[in-house]
């Protein structure tokens, strides 16, 4: 095929290409409707209204779509808020109120552009070892876990006794588990062909069982939605000082995780088409600067909706612009999620952190140190907190480059900064 027609046909149609529109109109109302307990459940771990967090995946949804039309990251990759930073957002909210997350959004956004103009995710990721990174996400999955376990034996407060576990609790609790192992056995079954079905089924089959079985449903906050310009409001210099190394925390990380779910997206998708890193970063900066302006949340290309939107049939970006519809639907309309049972969403959400935790399991491969470090940053992350831990294991990991690695050898200290420092020129130099 010459070059011209086979660029027409990669670059060129990222965002429709008519042949295409049934499966994408298809996929996209799949994807849709199993990303909206995801986002739900990850709105909860953040600490955010779950309105504003719909609000954020569906403009995410459309900024994606438009940007596909000019500079493509890539073709089937659905955005929305990632479970990976849902603990430092609600760490965010703790620390800063809810009335400065917009100026933190805004200034993550601001350093996410930096990164994109400059193309410097590649001295990133020299910086900052994949396997933290994985590491880094198994900590935040345990959080997930432990945080979502309590709603998987939850009884309405009518149902409340002297007794902890009374019939009604121990019924919750077993339909829980009944549901996480039936969620288990669908995902494992038809997660190479439809893996929307195991999130279809749970929610069809939990909002049936609450007609017949008092338990806990989801309660979704009226906040309206409102443009304002995201302006800070600190009194201390030394809380300037905390919200930038915070919001350049977050930067990284949603940066990081883009460029991973890149490099699975080009894995996944049906036409073998090659992502572009830099366009997709130009995309997620300016969802999050815009998404500032309605106090939303920071977004990404997760990798459990592009792959359902993949495997729904998706071809182009289309489909995330069908996502962005239907999620608008049920923004404007939250009363319908209150028909989702509580222990539902645990389980989704479980499931969610546990996958994360098994990100482990191929750092094995990487050789002990690799695992050993990954391990460590996980628990440090899950006790400390993701800023402290992951700097603190990025410390360990310097020192034992440092003592191990160089020292041993009766390398000179201006050697060892002079070869790490060839890292990020990319001429090569010692790990």
């Amino acid at each position: 095929m010459p070059q011209s027609i086979n660029n027409r046909e990669t670059t060129g149609s990222a965002a429709f290409q008519s042949r295409y529109f049934v499966r994408d109109l298809q996929a996209g109302i799949i994807t849709g409707a199993m990303a909206i307990p995801l986002s739900a459940g990850i709105a909860l771990m953040s600490d955010y209204p779950i309105r504003v967090a719909l609000a954020t995946v569906a403009f995410a949804c459309f900024i994606g779509w438009i940007n596909a039309w000019f500079r493509p990251g890539n073709y089937i990759g659905a955005p929305g808020v990632a479970a990976g930073l849902a603990p430092v957002l609600a760490l965010g909210v703790a620390t800063f109120g809810m009335q400065n997350m917009a100026f933190v959004i805004f200034l993550t956004a601001f350093m996410q552009a930096v990164i994109w103009k400059f193309n410097l995710q590649k001295y990133i990721l020299l910086a900052v070892p994949g396997y933290l990174v994985e590491g880094l996400l198994a900590g935040v999955g345990l959080k997930i876990v432990i945080n979502f376990f309590a709603m998987t034996y939850e009884i309405p407060d009518s149902q409340i006794t002297e007794v902890f576990w009374n019939s009604a609790r121990f019924q919750i609790a077993l339909l829980s588990a009944l549901g996480f192992a039936a969620f288990l056995y669908l995902f494992s079954k038809f997660q190479a062909t439809q893996p929307a079905i195991p999130y279809f089924t749970l929610m069809i089959a939990g909002i049936a069982l609450a007609h017949f079985i008092p338990m806990p449903m989801l309660h979704v906050e009226d906040v309206p939605l409102s443009l304002s310009l995201p302006l800070p409001h600190f009194d201390s210099a030394i809380m300037w000082l905390y919200v930038i190394g915070f919001a350049a925390m977050l930067a990284v990380i949603d940066v990081i995780e883009q460029v991973m779910s890149n490099a699975a997206i080009q894995k996944i998708d049906p036409l073998q088409r090659k992502c572009n890193t830099n366009n997709s970063l130009l995309a997620i900066w300016i969802a999050n600067m815009g998404s500032s302006f309605f106090n939303g949340m920071t977004n990404l290309d997760g990798l459990a909706k592009s792959t359902t939107n993949k495997l729904a049939g998706a071809y182009t970006k289309l489909s995330v612009l069908v996502v962005g519809l239907v999620i608008v639907f049920f923004v404007l309309h939250t009363q319908y999620l209150e028909y989702i049972p509580k222990f539902a969403l645990a389980v989704i959400m479980m499931f969610t952190g546990w996958k994360m935790m098994m990100g482990l399991l191929p750092i094995a491969y990487q050789g002990q140190y690799a695992l050993i470090l990954a391990v460590l940053c996980a628990l440090l992350v899950y006790r400390l907190g993701i800023f402290e831990g992951l700097l603190l294991a990025l410390v360990i990991h310097g020192l034992v480059n440092f003592t191990v690695f160089y020292r041993v050898d009766n390398i000179q200290t201006r050697t060892i900064i002079k070869n790490y420092l060839k890292r990020f020129s990319g001429t090569g130099g010692a790990d």
